[in-house]
Formats: C-alpha cells, sequence, structure tokens
C-alpha cells in the first residue's frame, strides 16, 4: 500500500487505517495486535489539565498518545512499548498524524523502567486484561503479550506508574469489570487512590464489562461514578456527531 507521506514506509504485513472521519490515520498490523475502541475511549476518559506531562504505558501504535495530542490540552505525551514492531509503528504513526515533535516514543520494558522518575501528571495504560493461568494464549506472540499477563503484570503496571507519577499525579487504565475488587485493592496497596470509575456495557440487556478507572497518587478516599458507557460510545455507528 503506498503511504500518504512518501518517507513513511508502511509494510507489507502492515494497514494503513483511518479513524474520527479520516482525521487520524494508523499504520497497524494486519494479522498481529491492533488496536480497538477500548483504547479511544480511554483515551477520552482520562482527566487531562492544560500542559499536562503524561506517558503511555504499553503504548502499542502509539494510538492513546495521538488520540490525545488530537483532542487534549496535554504538552506531550510519551509512549513506552516493548515490542519492537510495536514501537516502530507508533513512531510512524506520530509523523503520519504530525505529532513528531510533541510525542516520544521509547523502546522498552516497564519492569526496568527506562523513563525519569516523578516527571509525569498522567500516566495511562490499556493493560493485558488476562492473567496468565486463565483462558487461551493466543499463538501469535505480538497479540497474547496484549492480552494476557506474560510482560507485565497489574502490580508491575502500578508500580511503574508510582515511579513516573509527581505528586497527586493521576493513574488511568482500562480493567475488566470482575477484576474491579482486585484492582481497587491492589491501587490502594500502592497509595493510589480510585477517584473516579466508568462502566462499559456491550448493550442495554448485559452486565458491565470493564471499567475504566483513574486514581489518584496519595488522593483522599471518595469515588464518583460516571454515567455509563453504551455499546462503543461516542463511537458507536448511531452515535450523535
Amino acid at each position: 500500500m503506498p503511504s500518504p507521506c512518501p518517507e513513511i514506509t508502511i509494510g507489507l504485513n502492515e494497514s494503513l487505517d483511518a479513524i474520527l472521519g479520516g482525521r487520524l490515520r494508523f499504520i497497524q498490523s494486519r494479522d498481529g495486535y491492533r488496536f480497538s475502541v477500548d483504547a479511544l475511549l480511554l483515551a477520552g476518559f482520562v482527566t487531562i489539565r492544560p500542559h499536562d506531562v503524561v506517558v503511555d504505558l504499553g503504548t502499542g501504535c502509539g494510538v492513546i498518545p495521538i488520540m490525545l495530542l488530537h483532542t487534549r490540552p496535554v504538552d506531550g505525551v510519551v509512549g513506552l512499548e516493548i515490542q519492537s514492531e510495536l514501537a516502530s509503528q507508533a513512531i510512524r504513526n506520530a509523523r503520519l498524524n504530525g505529532f513528531e515533535r510533541r510525542m516520544a516514543v521509547v523502546q522498552g520494558d516497564l519492569r526496568a523502567m527506562p523513563l525519569k522518575g516523578g516527571a509525569a501528571d498522567v500516566v495511562i495504560c490499556n493493560p493485558p486484561y488476562r492473567k496468565l493461568d486463565s483462558g487461551r494464549i493466543n499463538p501469535d506472540a505480538r497479540r497474547a503479550i496484549a492480552r494476557h499477563e506474560i510482560m507485565a503484570s497489574l502490580d508491575d503496571i502500578l508500580t511503574a506508574a508510582c515511579f513516573l507519577l509527581r505528586k497527586r499525579g493521576r493513574f488511568a487504565f482500562v480493567y475488566p469489570s470482575v477484576r474491579l475488587v482486585d484492582a481497587f485493592a491492589r491501587m490502594r496497596r500502592f497509595g493510589l487512590e480510585p477517584k473516579q470509575v466508568q462502566f462499559h456495557y456491550p448493550s442495554l440487556g448485559s452486565g458491565a464489562k470493564l471499567a475504566f478507572i483513574e486514581g489518584c497518587s496519595g488522593g483522599r478516599p471518595g469515588i464518583r461514578v460516571l454515567p455509563p458507557i453504551l455499546d462503543q460510545g461516542i463511537f458507536s455507528i448511531n452515535a450523535p456527531s
């Protein structure tokens, strides 16, 4: 597929996909890990204040940083990604969408954090949802790492978030609603007080599937429950434009 920018290469096993009516474009793997609407909803959920510095753990192809740069008043975003293929896509996507000066991509392991501590106002993560002993592990290593806690557990992610955050900084992530109690308990153990939560329902007749959670480093007790997200939220086919 020819690239819309001649200096940006798109591989034979990659696709070029557009969202938001073509305003943003993303290079993704055709048969590997591809982002879902969960990442887009998380970018809309997190609290962002003017001039915030954001770190995205496990950035994949860079969809969350690019969404934030396009829609929110952030100063800059750093995407940390352990997989070289995805890190390459994130770098190219930043250039493709014109954000290369405000978005940095670092290839590295959050368990051996290569970034400076205490420099982020916000840390965000769309983590693997499944424990290693739950469900079939995908034979494609790229998808398996994204879905199962192979390379990082929730405790690993919380450790990284606490290291990166400034005092009163915010950590936002999405997690299965059935693991909500586990998420809250672990957050408090790491000094991250849950401050707001929003549930995602696939349909009116179903129970909640996902919980979007935000906590504050050293925050006081008290949580706000936001209105529910139904189907794909503002990205649903019949949602108002």
